[in-house]
């Protein structure tokens, strides 16, 4: 093969390379990985949420969750039940499908969002009691807070 030829080949190869990698990062953009106490029943709930919206979810039982969530960056003010990654992101708790959509959509420079505590009428803490007005509050390696969106 002649060596103009034999280049040509190469950079093609390496373009569908390229190409797949992009195929692969995005669909990894649905993959949520969860982590959550055996005995929480609401973390199933919020993983049934997440399936519903399209995610894939794989939940991982784990008796170290302060572990978990020291090592994934979640300030403790900021904590939940259970601690997902997902698409290079940390999502903490109970947060609505659609702001993690829109965090892997808009991909801003901060470590995970969270909804604090186990908000009432959040995903997952579904009832008959009036749902709670809360706040999905973004955070970064830094400690700043903000708040992504309110509910």
């Amino acid at each position: 093969m002649n060596p103009v030829r034999s280049s040509l080949f190469a950079l093609l190869g390496a373009a569908l390379l390229g190409l797949g990698a992009i195929g692969t990062a995005a669909a990894a953009d649905d993959e949520v990985t969860m982590f959550k106490d055996p005995h929480c029943g609401c973390c199933g709930k919020w993983a049934d949420h997440m399936r519903e919206n399209g995610f894939k979810v794989k939940e991982v039982i784990s008796q170290e969750m302060d572990q978990v969530k020291r090592q994934a960056g979640v300030p403790r003010a900021l904590g939940s039940c259970h601690t997902a990654q997902v698409g290079g992101y940390v999502v903490e708790g109970h947060v609505p499908a659609a702001d993690v959509k829109r965090m892997l959509t808009d991909k801003p420079a901060i470590t995970g969002i969270s909804a604090p505590g186990m908000p009432l009428g959040s995903p997952g803490m579904e009832g008959p009691y009036p749902a709670d007005h809360y706040d999905v509050v973004s955070f970064d390696a830094q400690g700043k807070t903000a708040v992504f969106a309110s509910h």
